[in-house]
């Protein structure tokens, strides 16, 4: 496949961290969904709910029909403005502390599909989040509900799945129309991944790191593609070695992990940068904010650097980006409080990470609405516009959005460390009530500044234009 095919598909790039990994003992997932650069993605809160008689979903996308369990938990997502192709949740955290991110698209090779094909009515990225999420109480189980329908209805795509719970990160990859694949982050590592399948050697015998469809290895045995009594590794198997893949894929990888690893020197063209990387210190959760929102910064690969760039790699953080969330489950708060879903509307690298509880029943207004045209109205829009007038005079205004960044994460921490504190001493309604105004409250303070900046920047762009000529101060 061309590059130009693989950015016609939704290319994402995600971030896994074990709870040793980072400095106050959290678990957390996170990703950049990226699709089209004017995209509408709206923030709901879903209640929970009990039917009567079985529910179904049935897919806008590939028409796939599933049976559903009559109790469903409640959780946070992030759907499209519209549901014409389908309803794309991609991100949330249930009310039981378990997160999901669904999904980060990756290729298998031509090999393994010719022998189990994708399944174009199967299961897509459109609804695995709709259809797992608000039935599962472990990450674990996430994983093993995914695969169960991944092995009874195909699906139509290979991909990377996100999930955490306070206790455990796994990523799950579907590798062909029916096999899937899934590890356990360890602990104290970390990974970061771009488009490809990723996950490496895995041990069928160590069922509490590794999980799979019961026909994987015989599959692969059956096939002439792996022999026994050799490491069976994953993406060398089914995945791709493409010229491709080192343009647009594994530089990103090599820049989450020089980020985080700088003490292990790597090639960003290199087809054996590891699944599983550990990071020189503890990861702050702001480093992840980072990582999702880097293009190469402080190398000579920056697109939006100040000196000539010396070759084109595709950047984790894109201007295609519809949103980029962390779902961050703490242990060091009781757990009615533990879940934050971070979000940032538009492009990572110009947008900021608000935090909402996981325990909200209500998301803000704005963050509801907003179609394919601008609306002043529309949080999204708010947060693109900022964007657009940042690339009009990069060199210029980006220190300025970088101060703004910063400020206003500095306030948000803050807030949240007083929101936590009171949370502690409620309980019930009164509880669900002060975690919705803390969400109401967080994004209303970032869209201020945020709007704030704009209203500088255009003012300042009124004297930047193009037609501008040095006269006389009297003419």
């Amino acid at each position: 496949m061309s590059l130009t095919a693989l950015e016609q598909h939704s290319a994402c790039t995600s971030i896994l961290i074990g709870r040793s990994a980072t400095a106050d003992g959290s678990v957390i997932i996170g990703r950049n969904e990226d699709s089209k650069a004017a995209w509408p993605k709206h923030f709901v809160a879903h209640p929970a709910k009990t039917a009567t008689e079985t529910p179904y979903f049935e897919s806008k996308d590939t028409g796939v029909r599933i049976p559903l369990p009559l109790a469903s938990l409640a959780y946070t997502a992030t759907p499209e403005w519209t549901d014409q192709f389908g309803v794309f949740e991609e991100d949330g955290i249930n009310s039981a502390n378990v997160a999901m991110s669904a999904t980060e698209s990756a290729y298998a090779n031509a090999r393994v599909l010719a022998y189990d094909p994708l399944v174009p009515a199967g299961i897509a990225e459109e609804a695995m989040v709709t259809v797992v999420l608000p039935y599962i109480e472990t990450a674990r189980a996430g994983v093993q509900r995914l695969g169960q329908m991944i092995e009874q209805y195909g699906t139509s795509e290979s991909n990377g799945i996100l999930f955490a719970d306070q206790q455990e990160a796994w990523y799950m990859e579907t590798v062909t129309g029916h096999l899937w694949v899934a590890q356990r982050i360890p602990d104290n590592g970390y990974a970061v991944v771009a488009n490809q399948l990723a996950i490496q050697e895995i041990k069928c015998d160590q069922p509490d790191q590794f999980l799979m469809a019961s026909q994987l290895v015989p599959f692969a045995e059956k096939h002439h593609f792996w022999q026994a009594d050799t490491p069976f590794n994953v993406r060398a198997i089914f995945g791709t070695k493409r010229a491709d893949d080192l343009i647009y894929n594994t530089p990103r990888v090599w820049d989450g992990q020089r980020q985080l690893t700088p003490s292990v020197s790597q090639d960003p063209e290199s087809f054996d940068l590891p699944f599983i990387q550990y990071p020189d210190q503890s990861i702050q959760l702001d480093q992840a904010m980072t990582i999702l929102g880097s293009h190469f910064q402080g190398t000579t690969f920056d697109p939006a650097g100040t000196t000539p760039i010396t070759k084109h790699y595709r950047p984790i953080s894109l201007a295609k980006t519809q949103e980029a969330h962390l779902l961050q489950l703490r242990n060091d708060v009781p757990t009615p409080i533990s879940g934050l879903h971070w979000l940032a509307l538009g492009v990572a690298a110009e947008s900021i990470f608000v935090p909402f509880y996981a325990g909200i029943t209500k998301t803000p207004a704005n963050y509801q609405i907003g179609g394919a045209t601008y609306d002043e109205q529309s949080a999204y829009w708010t947060y693109k516009l900022l964007g657009v007038l940042v690339d009009s005079h990069y060199t210029q205004f980006q220190p300025q959005l970088a101060d703004l960044q910063r400020q206003v994460y500095s306030h948000l921490l803050g807030h949240l460390a007083q929101t936590d504190r009171q949370a502690q001493t409620l309980t019930g309604l009164a509880l669900t009530n002060c975690l919705n105004q803390a969400g109401i409250d967080q994004a209303a303070y970032a869209e201020k500044a945020v709007k704030k900046l704009t209203a500088q920047l255009i003012t300042t762009a009124t004297d930047l234009s193009p037609l501008n000529f040095k006269t006389d101060a009297n003419l």
